[in-house]
């Protein structure tokens, strides 16, 4: 059974792009930001344990970013694959893509969970762990166990992306954030786990997002897509379409994972265990700020992949410039709001203990990181329409080139060659974001320009 609310789903994503950019952008703003706070949660009950566990379990997070990394890759490349299936008015083989989307989401997380296991310490060694690799290990382990759980609950939304649906995601996230709030202190300090009691209560609420949105697919039934097996027959072309966009996408994450690992080596080398800190608890915040920017752009992937289908490539560029329009104006708001605030939201993480001490640091780190969201607001939007139009490698490429090209660059240059410490890596990080993303943008133009011809 359908239910009339996920048909109209379908049929805003393929009408009015600005009404279907608007429709799933504010329930995936809810989603993401729901999404940030499991880091954030974590980092903020960790923090009453000390500086070195809070730097800890900061190690880590490169790892856990490549575990979301890959489940947002391949919950973007089926969002791709199933919206443009559905834009060629081909349902079955929609579904037939959806349930090709499990599979493969499957596979990838027992290979991840291999590759981690084993590589875990030589990473944790490589990253500069030192003093605190103990706590990263008691964190790390049970996470990396649990990878098939952090993989498979961020790949699932791509499916309801897909066929329009951004609503019923965020009900499960706002479920599975509320227990884990409940779980962390009673885990971490309650039962006296510690670290391992952060992770222990991240899986278990991540689990609740897949059982809640397998309960609609295979209990309730109303969702518009069928991903049942009955329903699989294994073609090349379907997996390829998710592929083409999802291990470029998942690469591209991974990128940031590997830039988020190489730059808190640079940090431990300008500076100290605490400005790894002070980057890792920053950048949550930082991906929380920044969250209504990635929501428009996710959302943008189905919005333009449906159209590629549809040949509706004037609505493209009207969704693409919309997207950029929406993004700004989240930019500027959440540039102002943070600069005001970055005091006060620093005091949250460094109140108590030798957390304390990091609290002038990261206050300042907040207050100038901010400069180059107005830039991202253009970049993000711009990226993510390669992505709806198929173009994997080319979204790959622009992330790497901002985040290990341009923004490296700077942030070694300025840190290093011109010996201005950890200030220097964080104006490396503003100066290489603006560049790379106006460039994205101007690539994007010109693409889409290309299209209408």
């Amino acid at each position: 059974m359908q239910s009339s609310e996920n048909s109209d789903s379908v049929d805003i994503l393929l009408g009015n792009p600005k009404k279907a950019l608007l429709r799933m952008s504010m329930p995936l703003i809810i989603s993401l930001l729901i999404s940030s706070l499991y880091n954030l949660i974590d980092a903020a009950w960790v923090s009453g344990l000390g500086a070195d566990a809070l730097a800890g379990v900061g190690f880590f997070t490169p790892i856990f970013m490549i575990l979301v990394g890959f489940g947002n890759g391949l919950g973007a490349g089926a969002a791709f694959a199933i919206s443009k299936y559905i834009g060629e008015e081909n349902k079955s083989k929609a579904d037939n893509a959806s349930i090709h989307s499990i599979l493969l989401d499957i596979l990838v997380s027992v290979i991840i969970t291999i590759l981690l296991w084993i590589l875990i310490i030589p990473i944790l060694n490589a990253m500069g762990a030192g003093q605190t690799i103990g706590y990263a290990l008691d964190y790390g382990n049970i996470v990396v166990l649990g990878s098939v759980i952090i993989i498979m609950s961020n790949a699932l939304y791509g499916i309801f992306r897909g066929e329009g649906d951004s609503t019923r995601p965020m009900y499960a996230m706002i479920v599975s954030a509320i227990l884990n709030m409940i779980f962390d202190p009673i885990f971490i300090y309650y039962l006296n786990l510690g670290v391992k009691g952060a992770a222990i209560a991240t899986l278990i609420s991540a689990f609740f997002v897949i059982l809640i949105l397998m309960y609609w697919m295979y209990i309730k039934k109303d969702t518009y897509l069928n991903p049942f097996f009955s329903n699989f027959n294994f073609t090349n072309e379907i997996s390829f379409d998710i592929v083409k966009v999802g291990i470029p996408a998942s690469i591209q994450l991974l990128n940031n994972a590997f830039f988020a690992a190489v730059f808190s080596a640079l940090l431990a080398f300008v500076g100290s265990t605490d400005s790894v800190a002070v980057y890792s608890t920053g950048w949550r915040i930082v991906i929380i700020g920044t969250t209504p920017i990635l929501a428009v752009g996710t959302a943008l992937i189905s919005v333009i992949a449906a159209n590629y289908g549809a040949q509706n490539y004037k609505n493209i560029q009207i969704a693409h410039r919309y997207a950029m329009k929406v993004s700004m104006i989240f930019a500027f708001a959440i540039l102002i709001l943070t600069n005001v605030l970055a005091g006060d939201i620093a005091s949250i993480f460094a109140s108590s203990g030798t957390s304390v001490r990091i609290a002038g640091e990261l206050t300042s780190f907040l207050a100038w990181i901010v400069i180059y969201y107005p830039t991202m607001a253009v970049g993000v939007a711009s990226t993510y329409v390669f992505q709806g139009l198929g173009k994997g490698l080319t979204a790959m490429f622009q992330t790497i080139m901002r985040e290990t090209g341009f923004t490296l660059f700077f942030a070694v240059l300025f840190a290093v060659v011109f010996n201005w410490g950890v200030w220097g890596a964080w104006m490396g990080i503003v100066l290489g974001e603006i560049v790379s993303n106006n460039l994205t943008l101007i690539w994007a133009d010109l693409t889409i320009k290309k299209l209408l011809k």
